[in-house]
């Protein structure tokens, strides 16, 4: 299976990115990895000009930026992982543009016949936070059900590494959670 791996955040070699390696690397040898990392790529906002909606079964964005290329990365994969340090109890900004942009993943806005282009795909998200879930981590979880229920994945897992503060403090935490993605994601 082709897993697609989004990397959302502005720290190349932080807790987040820490703790996804160990999940690729667990998963690599039977499954193709592909790392998209949104920080470090021109992805512009959303400008709400519903554009997209009138190109039901295709991509219908009017920008040409790297957003298109994400997005048809998501569609040909077989399971799309969303990686994110938490930022004021969300996704950092470069993450949150990248999902805004996801309406033109689908067709029919606003009416029963919505459709989308990664219906019954499965889908993931990983948290990493300095502090604890309870009353931290909680918002971007709902956030992550709210898009998912919208673009019609089916959500496999939510994993969060709470308190860690550093990329050498997660390697106990972050590979429990990581084995326990690559069981629930692929069944490794």
């Amino acid at each position: 299976m082709k897993v697609t791996t989004i990397l959302g955040s502005p720290k190349k070699n932080g807790n987040t990115a820490t703790v996804l390696g160990f999940f690729e690397q667990l998963i690599e040898r039977d499954h193709e990895v592909n790392r998209i990392n949104v920080a470090f790529n021109d992805v512009n906002g959303c400008l709400g000009c519903y554009s997209c909606q009138k190109v039901p079964g295709a991509l219908g964005c009017v920008q040409d930026d790297y957003a298109s290329s994400v997005f048809e990365q998501i569609i040909g994969a077989g399971a799309v992982v969303y990686a994110t340090p938490l930022y004021c109890w969300a996704f950092p900004g470069q993450m949150k543009l990248l999902i805004d942009r996801s309406l033109c993943l689908t067709a029919g806005y606003g009416t029963p016949e919505r459709k989308s282009l990664v219906e019954g795909k499965p889908a993931a998200l990983l948290v990493t936070c300095d502090g604890p879930i309870e009353n931290n981590a909680d918002l971007i979880q709902g956030v992550f059900d709210r898009m998912s229920s919208f673009l019609k994945y089916v959500v496999v897992g939510k994993y969060v590494v709470p308190l860690c503060m550093t990329p050498d403090a997660v390697p106990g935490t972050g590979m429990q959670i990581a084995k326990k993605m690559a069981e629930d994601i692929v069944g490794a």
